[in-house]
């Protein structure tokens, strides 16, 4: 009697990987060893960005509150020591959203905190 190898869920496992590497150059789109590979590097990559997409934005977000604080005579670090001195509750997101399209705004901010 033949040995059952469960040829249905293999074939589902690889149609998986390969339907997930549609786009992909070369043998990493269509050589299930090779495209093993790079499906599982793709969700590491993933996995990690996710975390570091965090980070890159709070960077961008100070970059932005700092520039702007900057044309209103103070540095960022003044800033946000004075909005919690006062109790300004405002989050980066927000305050680099009023920095770049609401000025006028984010100026009166500033000015509170001087």
């Amino acid at each position: 009697m033949p040995r059952a190898k469960n040829r249905v869920a293999s074939r589902a496992k690889r149609k998986k990987v390969l339907s997930a590497n549609k786009g992909y150059f070369g043998k990493r789109k269509n050589c299930i060893r090779t495209a093993k590979d790079a499906f599982y590097k793709a969700g590491e990559y993933a996995y990690r960005d996710r975390r570091q997409n965090k980070r890159n934005f709070r960077r961008l977000w100070i970059t932005r509150i700092n520039a702007a604080a900057r044309l209103n005579g103070l540095t960022y670090s003044e800033l946000m020591c004075g909005l919690k001195e006062k109790g300004i509750d405002l989050n980066r997101k927000a305050l680099a959203h009023m920095a770049v399209n609401e000025p006028d705004a984010f100026a009166e901010i500033v000015n509170s905190v001087k």
